[in-house]
């Protein structure tokens, strides 16, 4: 299939991610831009307009989505990653974006399965495309020797809201003899994580940020890795963790069809979090590996994605 690819902008390196493992005899243009004023305005705008490809495909349906439908692009698909449609879309300014893009877009895909609803009440036609791994970068690593303590990691950033950072905390504070706590330095809620650790007697060591294709390293020196608590699906933590060969606990809520084939779901009161780390079932890394390899691995998402661009073009 001949034919050239845009990628605008891009999340949590989705765009990146599925660019590199298109086919060889498929062009590809990747148009990104920086979080100045510039560079999300002007400059991506003249970058978009100067590009000539058989399908564009942005990412995040705010203001690079916008632009592209407004300068034209077509045929466009719009890539939502959560909280485009979470946040933004209550918006009063933001919102109206959002919504234009999810009419005028000719595809809407949606990243997370918790807000395919969201996306189905302005566009029928919107569907699912599980994140991707780059599996170059995740790959299984043997776990370390067994330890005194079970060494866990936090791996999304400190963000209560949309994390539940506080409830990881409070679950491993009832457990603190027993476990040794990383966590990364960020977020907009690092010093109340922080504060609420030493306040549970939880000791909490924090880690540098590291370029992403480095993080892989977090992975593979933990036994455990804890991602989020709150919106009921698996984060891109969470699927690069399983993909280092680490078992990852999260909430992933049984509510949405997309997940119910994930072997430990609904997991999400503080008491139930710190029974499952001491007791950790033996074999839930490997049915957490298989229901990535059906649903994420890399692979799979650039053939259903491969499809959706043939319809398009």
């Amino acid at each position: 299939m001949r034919m050239k690819v845009a990628m605008i902008n891009d999340c949590a390196f989705v765009g990146e991610t599925l660019l590199k493992y298109l086919p060889a005899d498929i062009e590809r243009e990747h148009i990104t831009r920086s979080r100045s004023l510039w560079s999300k305005t002007f400059g991506i705008a003249w970058k978009v307009f100067r590009t000539s490809s058989d399908i564009y495909h942005a990412h995040c349906l705010l203001q690079d989505c916008y632009i592209a439908n407004r300068l034209g692009k077509k045929p466009l698909v719009g890539h939502a990653h959560g909280s485009d449609l979470r946040v933004s879309m209550r918006h009063w300014l933001w919102g109206r974006i959002v919504r234009h893009n999810l009419k005028r877009c000719d595809k809407i895909l949606v990243s997370t399965p918790d807000v395919l609803s969201q996306a189905k009440s302005l566009r029928d036609d919107a569907e699912y495309l599980p994140n991707p791994v780059d599996k170059a970068l995740f790959y299984p690593q043997p776990l370390p020797s067994r330890r005194e303590k079970i060494k866990v990691f936090i791996a999304s950033d400190c963000n209560w809201s949309v994390k539940g950072t506080d409830v990881a905390i409070k679950a491993l504070s009832k457990i603190r003899s027993e476990v040794e706590v990383s966590i990364i330095g960020y977020g907009v809620d690092f010093e109340r994580t922080v504060a609420l650790a030493s306040s549970l007697g939880l000791r909490l060591t924090a880690l540098s940020r590291l370029p992403h294709s480095r993080i892989n390293q977090y992975y593979w020196d933990a036994d455990l890795v804890i991602d989020r608590f709150t919106l009921g699906s698996l984060g891109m933590v969470s699927l690069e963790a399983i993909a280092c060969g680490r078992p990852v606990l999260a909430y992933v809520s049984s509510e949405y069809p997309e997940n119910r084939e994930f072997p430990l779901r609904d997991l999400k009161d503080e008491d139930e979090i710190a029974h499952t780390i001491k007791n950790l079932p033996p074999e839930l890394w490997k049915e957490e590996y298989s229901f990535f390899n059906k649903y994420h691995d890399i692979d799979a998402v650039e053939s259903k994605l491969l499809s959706i661009y043939r319809e398009l073009s």
